[in-house]
């Protein structure tokens, strides 16, 4: 593995950890696609720092768990803005 791929797995691990950034932020935030921030997390790192993928992977898996409650904030959000009242 190059070193650069290395260096990006821990830096988007330490992102993840300190600032329980999603898949999709931490990919805005690093300029890469979903599919890579979640292998660099799960496989590349797990063979670099098991230790740090474990934290990564415990708040990728919190994140997903909450992601249908973000759903449906954001779909109830969007229709209240349509019918132009302000959210409770």
């Amino acid at each position: 593995m190059k070193d650069y791929i290395e260096e990006r797995a821990v830096e988007i691990a330490n992102y993840i950890i300190e600032t329980k950034a999603t898949v999709r932020q931490t990919a805005k935030k690093f300029g890469i696609s979903k599919s890579t921030v979640h292998k660099d997390v799960t496989e590349r790192l797990a063979q670099l720092n098991p230790a740090l993928a474990g934290q990564a992977r415990a708040v990728l898996d919190v994140n997903k768990q909450e992601r249908h409650i973000r759903g449906g904030l954001a779909t109830r959000k969007k229709y209240l803005e349509k019918e132009g009242r302000p959210e409770n």
